[in-house]
């Protein structure tokens, strides 16, 4: 067998896919409200605002014709995909290891060789993944992607309303802020134009524990409980959930950026309301990699992630396996009307 036989697209799939199944990392919760969806191609089109407050039929004389409706509020939206790819090689520094490593009579050498430059290659999904996250978590949080990488630039603009974006009166951190009045406008303005209201909120601890602080807040909870608890962020859900009808969900998860700086999806001074339904869907295009690599001979490619293609191929000079991971892909906002931004800091 070829030594490089090991590390072939299908095995790393394979492993990617184990290393997914057992690990006990909380999902991207951009996956859940952004399912994943395979397309050909890589242009997409969604209808914006699909849905809404329903308008009553007009009122009709017998065997007369109907009346048209316009189709309002509505906005196809349409945008190419962005193409991310990143490659990794196995050079013949390592090659050589690896196949000193495959000669040694105890296998378990050769088999931490082999997980060593799995779980190298590995960080390329991982990044393809913390990609998506960044994208959908942009759009929630700004109405807008944009991402300026490797001397290109990409840039979206979903149209969210400026009525989306709201300012608390108060800052969250100030003891007499009426935060539970701030949720309550922010819903009813979603639910005068859309007919939905928003019922589920994503934020930073941090703005948790500024909620936790509130003078009125401490208040209810105290008196509610008879002055028999301390305030907890199960207590404040609860009572959220029970004044507003909004479940919240902390969101702590962080990446890296281009220049290998630490970043939130969620910036700390924002609340997040969104719908029960999904806000989009996660759009998969067709890379090259698996549109004309998979068909040739010149490199192995296997799709994982429902879009996200593993390819290796060799090098004759310098000797060497490179595996190379892309996608194209991009969230789309069907249901982004009904998200509510509100900045509390």
């Amino acid at each position: 067998m070829n030594i490089f036989d090991y590390i072939k697209a299908k095995a790393q799939a394979l492993y990617w896919n184990e290393y997914q199944a057992n690990q006990s990392e909380a999902p991207f919760l951009g996956d859940e409200l952004f399912p994943s969806e395979k397309q050909a191609g890589l242009d997409i089109s969604w209808l914006k605002g699909a849905s809404g407050v329903a308008a009553v039929l007009s009122l009709s004389a017998f065997d007369a014709k109907a009346l048209g409706r316009n189709r309002i509020g509505f906005a196809e939206m349409s945008a190419e995909m962005p193409y991310f790819k990143n490659k990794m090689d196995l050079n013949e520094k390592l090659r050589q290891k690896l196949i000193t490593a495959s000669t040694n009579s105890d296998s378990r050498y050769f088999d931490e060789v082999l997980r060593k430059i799995f779980d190298d290659n590995m960080n390329l999904l991982k990044g393809a993944a913390v990609t998506r996250e960044r994208m959908r978590f942009q759009l929630l949080t700004t109405g807008v992607i944009n991402i300026v990488s490797n001397g290109q630039e990409y840039r979206y603009d979903y149209g969210m309303a400026s009525t989306q974006k709201t300012t608390a009166p108060t800052h969250w951190s100030v003891a007499t802020a009426d935060i539970v009045g701030d949720i309550i406008n922010a819903q009813d303005q979603i639910e005068a134009v859309t007919g939905v209201r928003p019922t589920r909120a994503i934020c930073r601890r941090s703005v948790l524990r500024n909620m936790m602080k509130n003078d009125a807040i401490k208040k209810a909870i105290y008196v509610m409980a008879n002055g028999a608890v301390n305030i907890s962020e199960a207590s404040l859900r609860s009572y959220i959930e029970e004044q507003t009808g909004v479940t919240i969900a902390v969101y702590e998860k962080m990446y890296k950026d281009e220049d290998g700086n630490v970043q939130y999806f969620v910036p700390n001074d924002l609340f997040v309301l969104v719908p029960t339904e999904n806000i989009g869907k996660t759009l998969f295009g067709t890379t090259p990699e698996e549109a004309d690599l998979s068909v040739s001979k010149t490199a192995d490619v296997v799709l994982v992630d429902t879009g996200v293609a593993i390819s290796t191929y060799g090098e004759n000079d310098p000797v060497s396996r490179t595996t190379k991971v892309s996608e194209i892909c991009m969230p789309t906002g069907e249901n982004l009307d009904k998200v509510a931004i509100i900045t509390v800091e």
